[in-house]
């Protein structure tokens, strides 16, 4: 059996409604200070275990080392629906106008294709970690990153859905679990 990199393992956490104060821009990793967010730098400061990516009402999907602004957006139903419709080439945050120019923000396609390298090193084990409405459509990014290549298609899926108690208890255990075997035979694969 050979080990899977922590490269090769990729957490995604919902945003957390408390926030550090500080500088106008800082990695989302550093502003968020929920429970779930402590609990990661407590378990794996330096990102050594797995790659880390947030989803957020207000910027989408991103990984954690994007600098984000102290906001205050909650997931709705309407901004799940939205997300999930425009796929990984919307862009967010979306824009007031109606402007015919390039939207600004970011999409979620050009963070999960940075993080594996345009796909030459997909992620094989994925820890999804939030709020019902934030894990439907972490699910649905998961079936994308998948369809293009960015998640194998055996990758393990963990989803983690509970009281935050658990959630944190989980996530650590996941984070500090046994890598699987990289070509994704070790585990049974799909979603647990």
């Amino acid at each position: 059996m050979t080990e899977t990199s922590p490269s090769q393992r990729l957490l995604i956490l919902s945003c957390s409604m408390t926030k550090r104060d500080g500088p106008q821009y800082m990695p989302a990793r550093d502003r968020y200070d929920g429970p779930l967010w402590r609990t990661l730098r407590h378990v794996d400061p330096d990102e050594q275990k797995a790659r880390v990516a947030f989803l957020s009402a207000e910027y989408g999907f991103r990984e954690a080392r994007t600098t984000v602004e102290n906001y205050d957006r909650r997931m709705t139903p309407e901004i799940a629906t939205a997300m999930k419709a425009g796929g990984l080439g919307t862009r967010w945050p979306l824009p007031k106008t109606q402007r015919l120019v390039m939207p600004s923000g970011e999409h979620p396609g050009m963070h999960i294709a940075s993080m594996t390298e345009h796909g030459r090193k997909p992620f094989v084990d994925v820890c999804l970690v939030g709020g019902a409405l934030y894990l439907d459509v972490m699910q649905h990014f998961v079936d994308l990153f998948q369809e293009d290549g960015f998640v194998t298609g055996s990758a393990a899926i963990t989803e983690i859905c509970a009281p935050i108690g658990i959630m944190r208890q989980q996530m650590a255990i996941w984070l500090n679990s046994c890598p699987r075997d990289a070509s994704g035979d070790a585990g049974a694969g799909g979603r647990r």
